[in-house]
């Protein structure tokens, strides 16, 4: 049997799937956890890979290995490769005000959209670029290259290292904000006027499926790819399947065929992993709004969401606006979270534990709206993420999205796909193998466009000071 090793080194921990490169049965895997915050050492990626590599039994007798991790976080390296600081995550708000400036720069956000299919954002890594160059100038003077999570993990495992061997994939690179995955080229001009100097070494864009180096053990590396097209490629995603991932943050994407270009600024023109396109909406809060409030309520998930079928649909009229880490999308880096239609009587732990599902839920409907918006057919949801193990969770999607769901056993979906591209790697070819399907379960309802109606109602209520760069987030 020849084996592959899928890593997901995501903002939480970092997983190992050692799979059958045929069937695509898990034979081990292992995780470890890495540090909380929205700055990071990569060492303490690299240490709990090793980590997990312990876990999982090594990773010697595996024939290839790829890396999914998560998006838009900045790795800045000297000319000796060495770290210039720790990472800024994607969910590091402080470059905020950066992105507004360089949208405002570049002419708007419709250049942003037509150059690069993304409008600026304080989690997209040209901000996260700008703002290192306004307040850290000298870090930004000695970066000689930059690169991403999964770029810098792959490098460390390979058998030669030095800048000019970083590689990188279509779906990771297309959300920096300067890789355009149409044209499948780095626009150095737009990240030239966020450092405010000429580019820093960039990592080479490999093809879906193309060998980029050994490790010591000899084992091909994949291109790898960012957390949501390593997913999408786990599921096996195809045109008119849509993925709803609730983890840490909230996540709405599609395979397409044509890119999308929005200038508003909700949907980001991201590649996926098979060389289509995956547009995408992603919010700040995801399953945490559900850790939250269990945690006001003194009660642990499954008395969560007991509490919330038993109340009514719309909780009375109670919404809860889930921005409690500020918001991405819409743009609202400053905004807090907050109660509408507190009464005497919705004032229960049921109504609020339902209003905590449905605001989750409603704030993803928003994304597969505007996903819809940008011509993408929706003929199926599937949702995924450690928000779907919530019984309440999968019996309310349905009612709140309007249509019939689908929810995939639980399982490593981004170290899975990465594993699947490992495989293709192996085996070469223009298509991923076609591994065995996993069970789904199936959930229908009667819709409650109410429950939306009243959100939306609400939604916009957020103090108008919190709100960055309006014009990209007004509606």
């Amino acid at each position: 049997m020849t084996l592959v090793a899928g890593i997901d080194s995501s903002t939480q921990s970092c997983k190992i799937v050692v799979c059958d490169a045929t069937t695509g049965r898990i034979v081990r895997e292992g995780r470890a956890l890495h540090p909380s915050g929205t700055e990071v050492a990569p060492a303490a990626w690299r240490a709990a890979y090793e980590s997990a590599y312990s876990e999982a039994g090594g990773l010697d007798d595996v024939a290839a290995i790829s890396v999914g991790a998560q998006q838009h976080g900045m790795v800045c390296l000297d000319d000796r490769g060495e770290v210039v600081r720790d990472a800024l995550l994607w969910n590091d708000t402080r470059s905020a005000a950066a992105a507004v400036d360089l949208v405002a720069e570049a002419g708007g956000p419709a250049v942003w959209s037509d150059a690069v299919g993304v409008v600026p954002l304080a989690a997209i890594t040209v901000a996260k670029a700008r703002w290192l160059a306004d307040h850290e100038p000298r870090n930004a003077e000695r970066t000689a290259a930059l690169c991403l999570p999964h770029d810098w993990l792959t490098w460390t495992m390979r058998s030669d290292r030095d800048l000019g061997s970083l590689a990188t994939d279509r779906s990771d690179a297309s959300g920096t904000g300067y890789f355009d995955a149409c044209t499948n080229a780095y626009r150095q001009d737009l990240l030239e006027l966020a450092l405010r100097r000429p580019s820093p070494i960039l990592p080479r864009v490999a093809g879906p499926a193309d060998c980029i180096g050994e490790t010591v053990s000899g084992a091909l590396l994949g291109p790898g790819a960012g957390d949501n097209a390593a997913g999408a490629l786990a599921l096996e995603v195809g045109e008119g399947d849509v993925i709803v991932s609730i983890g840490t943050s909230g996540v709405v994407c599609a395979v397409s065929s044509t890119p999308a270009r929005d200038a508003a600024g909700y949907v980001a023109g991201f590649a996926d992993a098979t060389g289509r396109h995956l547009p995408l909406v992603c919010t700040l809060n995801g399953a945490r709004v559900l850790d939250a409030t269990a945690r006001m309520l003194g009660v642990d998930h499954t008395e969560l969401a007991r509490l919330a079928l038993t109340a009514p649909p719309g909780s009375d009229g109670l919404v809860l606006i889930p921005y409690l880490e500020g918001e991405r999308t819409p743009n609202r880096p400053g905004a807090t979270g907050a109660l509408h239609g507190l009464r005497l009587t919705t004032a229960t732990p049921a109504h609020l534990a339902r209003a905590a599902f449905e605001g989750l839920l409603c704030s993803l409907a928003d994304g597969v709206d505007h996903i819809e918006a940008q011509g993408t057919e929706v003929r199926r949801v599937l949702l995924v993420g450690g928000g779907a193990r919530s019984s309440a969770l999968c019996e309310l999607a349905p009612t709140v999205l309007g249509m019939p769901v689908d929810v995939p056993e639980p399982g490593e979906y981004v170290a899975r796909g990465a594993a699947r591209q490992a495989a293709w790697v192996l085996r070469g070819g223009a298509e991923p193998p076609q591994w065995e399907p996993g069970a789904t379960r199936h959930y229908e309802a009667d819709p409650t466009p109410h429950v939306r109606e009243r959100y939306a109602e609400v939604r916009d209520l957020t103090d108008g000071s919190e709100i960055v760069g309006e014009s990209l987030s007004a509606g």
